[in-house]
C-alpha cells in the first residue's frame, strides 16, 4: 500500500500543524505563567505603594491637627504651670533662688538655710522668715549680707551675727524677712 504523494503532503502537514500547535499551546503557558507571577508582584507593589500613601495621608491629617491645637496646647500649658503651682511653693522657691544667688556671687559657703512662714499676717504680703548660715572671709559675708540687702525683693534683715566658723575663718548666721505677695 503505497501512500500517494498527496496522502504523504497532508501527513507531513499535519504532523508540522500538530507540531506547531503543542509549541505555541507550550509557549502560551509559559508566558502566562510569567505574566501571572509579574501581574502579581505588581500588584504587590501597588498595594504596598497605596497602603504606604494612605498611612501618609493619615500621618498628614493628625500632623494637621496637632498643628491647630498647638497653641491651645501652649496656653493650657502656661495655665497649668501658673494655677497649679502653690503660691507657697512659689514664695519659697522665690526666697532659695534669692539667696543662692547672692550666694554664689560673693563667693561665700552657704551652709543651712531654713524658712518659717508666718501664717498670722493679714496684710497684703505674707513674712517669710528665713535664717541662713554662711561661711567665708570677712570681705565675702559682707558681699553676701549686702547682696541681699540690695535685691529687688523685699527683705529685710532682722539678726546679723558673726562667729568663728569650722573650716573658714569667719561664719555668718543671718536672720531676715522677706515679704512676698501670697
Amino acid at each position: 500500500m503505497r501512500k500517494t504523494r498527496h496522502q504523504i503532503v497532508a501527513r507531513i502537514f499535519q504532523v508540522v500543524g500538530v507540531s506547531l500547535l503543542v509549541i505555541d499551546g507550550l509557549l502560551y503557558f509559559l508566558a502566562y505563567q510569567h505574566m501571572q507571577s509579574e501581574l502579581s508582584s505588581q500588584l504587590q507593589q501597588f498595594a504596598a505603594l497605596r497602603q504606604s500613601i494612605f498611612d501618609g495621608e493619615a500621618r498628614i491629617e493628625r500632623l494637621k491637627k496637632s498643628r491647630e491645637a498647638l497653641p491651645d496646647t501652649g496656653k493650657k500649658l502656661a495655665s497649668l504651670i501658673e494655677d497649679h503651682t502653690p503660691p507657697r511653693r512659689q514664695m519659697y522657691s522665690q526666697a532659695s533662688k534669692l539667696v543662692h544667688l547672692v550666694a554664689e556671687q560673693s563667693g561665700a559657703q552657704l551652709g543651712k538655710v531654713a524658712f518659717k512662714e508666718d501664717t498670722k499676717s493679714s496684710g497684703p504680703l505674707v513674712r517669710l522668715a528665713v535664717l541662713i548660715d554662711v561661711e567665708g572671709t570677712f570681705p565675702e559675708l559682707l558681699k553676701f549680707a549686702h547682696g541681699l540687702e540690695t535685691a529687688n525683693e523685699l527683705l529685710e534683715i532682722r539678726s546679723f551675727n558673726l562667729t568663728e566658723g569650722k573650716e573658714n575663718p569667719l561664719e555668718l548666721r543671718l536672720a531676715a524677712d522677706l515679704y512676698v505677695t501670697p
